[in-house]
């Protein structure tokens, strides 16, 4: 799933290419993209017609496109979403869900799982009203580091399970989460309330060490799922130093590194510079 770095590169892409510009007209080719719009694909078609993007906004992994009435176009890429802007006449991809037609662009919804989708946030320009539940990012000029601190000392669970609830820090994913944990040299199952303050401190500085350098390389590209909205892959996965790294040497220590299984996904560390709590192999 695409995690901050990859949302925000597609974002900036949207902020380049679609503000400005009337929507000329809105086509839904699959209804469940827009599946959690009231009145379904005709209302959401005519409802974004005539309108136009001011602005381009994330928070965490959802953006949300402002339009002129204050309302706002709220997205979420899911497992294998991709919001593209080829010029208009391109030719169809295959899981195109969603034209919008633009001018001498379009912007389009592309989705071959359908996890993700699309939908509009009445009176959401500044903030949608589905994410206010969201927390801030650690990129986020906002994000408060103390206040995550303490809530990270206080919690029981592990920090992992604690980087990738979106309403303690928003953005991170298993990719970054693990690859931060690295960083810090904590194993993900560490509990929260008996990690020091500079433990959940380099946390944070690892996660945005690892999102920051993902961001330059245009974020992780593991398939042709992730791409920014030219179509084009990222390549921080050749930088990844854990995460997908089961049996490769660690880059500090030399000790293959591990997999494990976690939350119904998996979680990869190294066994000596990220050694397990007492009383877990």
């Amino acid at each position: 799933m695409p995690e901050l770095p990859e949302v925000e590169v597609v974002r900036r892409g949207l902020e380049r290419h679609v503000l400005g510009q009337p929507i000329r007209s809105v086509e839904v080719l699959h209804p469940r993209p827009v599946r959690r719009h009231p009145g379904g694909p005709a209302d959401f078609a005519a409802a974004l017609t005539g309108r136009t993007f001011t602005d381009a906004r994330r928070r965490g992994k959802y953006l949300w496109l402002p339009l002129d009435t204050g309302d706002a176009l709220l997205g979420h890429l899911g497992m294998s979403g991709q919001m593209l802007v080829p010029p208009a006449g391109a030719p169809d991809e295959r899981n195109l869900r969603v034209r919008f037609a633009l001018g001498e662009n379009e912007l389009r919804f592309v989705d071959q799982r359908m996890f993700g989708g699309l939908s509009l946030s009445p009176g959401g320009a500044e903030l949608p009203a589905e994410l206010t539940h969201i927390a801030r990012d650690p990129l986020d000029p906002e994000f408060d580091d103390a206040a995550f601190v303490r809530k990270v000392r206080r919690s029981a669970s592990g920090i992992k399970r604690i980087l990738l609830n979106q309403t303690a820090i928003s953005g991170v994913g298993n990719i970054y989460a693990d690859e931060a944990l690295w960083l810090a040299r904590l194993h993900g199952e560490r509990r929260g309330d008996r990690l020091r303050v500079r433990d959940v401190e380099n946390v944070l500085a690892g996660a945005r060490t690892v999102m920051v350098a993902a961001l330059g390389q245009g974020g992780t590209s593991f398939d042709a799922l992730y791409v920014n909205v030219n179509g084009e892959s990222g390549y921080f996965d050749r930088s990844l130093e854990v995460y997908g790294q089961e049996g490769e040497p660690c880059s500090r220590c030399g000790t293959p590194v591990r997999r494990i299984s976690f939350m119904n996904r998996s979680s990869y560390f190294c066994p000596v510079c990220q050694p397990a709590p007492r009383g877990r192999s």
